[in-house]
């Protein structure tokens, strides 16, 4: 099969967009063992796009439960070099109302226990991360939004908290006295090891709740259920309308991240985690 050059992770149903063809459904082995699912290959406004339900068909799996090493791993294997992520978020300031979509350009980890890094085992990389997002592939959604005249917000802070319960009220109020926007469960590790593998990752964030923060806007399934809806069904036309401007024609920053990130002594590098990051590191060992 071909390279399928752009990805998209997200909910089960969001492959599903008005007029893409499904080509194929793979089943990709990774050393970090099964994806979240099969990877759907659909045909997207001409192009081949990989489509990746991050909690499985039927929304099985917790965010802690994620492989997230396995799924970035596997679009890595089919070629992926752009990730589209899209990710239910409570909003943590008045401005951002539930339905509305957020582009973040930054990120707060507050997750406990999840593996974040590729490497270990006999070899030591710090890739830069103090810009999370990528900002050519932020710039195609915001701009596919407004197009679009879709509500978006450009920037912002999403903090990723470890779940599954949603937030307490004093975190809630702390999260927003330091400033933060977005309120999610998954960006953190997906967004790091993104990076580590040298793909560009931007996420759509799309509002379902004023989390806990706001008297009489509490979180409540119901609600959340049908704003998930009414998003599913916009950012399935942005989505559409990013995937045709994606262009691959200039040099990012995030594509050669691992650059003078192996700190590994050559001679002291595990052969046998070399061999299994082969196609991580084949440009630099």
């Amino acid at each position: 099969m071909k390279e399928v050059k752009i990805g998209v992770i997200g909910g089960s149903g969001v492959y599903e967009i008005d007029g893409a063809k499904v080509c194929a459904s793979l089943d990709v082995s990774t050393p970090f063992g099964k994806p979240s699912d099969k990877i759907k290959i659909c045909s997207v406004e001409g192009r081949d796009v990989a489509f990746l339900p991050r909690h499985g068909i039927g929304h099985r799996i917790l965010p802690q439960e994620v492989n997230y090493r396995a799924n970035i791993f596997a679009l890595k294997k089919l070629g992926v070099k752009k990730i589209i992520a899209v990710s239910a978020c409570g909003s943590l300031k008045n401005e951002i109302k539930p339905r509305d979509f957020v582009i973040p350009d930054q990120l707060f980890d507050r997750t406990k226990c999840r593996p974040s890094t590729f490497f270990g085992d006999g070899i030591v990389a710090h890739v830069g991360f103090a810009e999370p997002f990528c900002p050519a592939l932020r710039k195609i959604l915001v701009s596919s939004a407004r197009k679009l005249k879709l509500p978006v917000h450009n920037g912002g802070t999403y903090v990723c908290m470890e779940g599954p319960q949603f937030s307490t009220k004093s975190e809630s109020k702390v999260y927003r006295s330091l400033g933060f926007s977005i309120v999610g469960m998954t960006n953190i590790p997906e967004s790091k090891l993104a990076r580590e593998a040298e793909i560009c990752y931007a996420t759509i964030a799309l509002a379902t709740d004023y989390d806990v923060w706001k008297e009489n806007e509490e979180v409540s399934v119901e609600k959340v259920v049908a704003n998930m809806k009414f998003l599913t069904s916009n950012v399935k036309l942005l989505l559409k309308a990013a995937i045709k401007e994606i262009s691959f024609d200039t040099d990012c920053v995030c594509e050669s991240a691992l650059k003078n990130a192996i700190q590994t002594e050559p001679s002291a590098i595990n052969k046998k985690t070399a061999r299994k990051l082969g196609i991580l590191l084949k440009k630099y060992i």
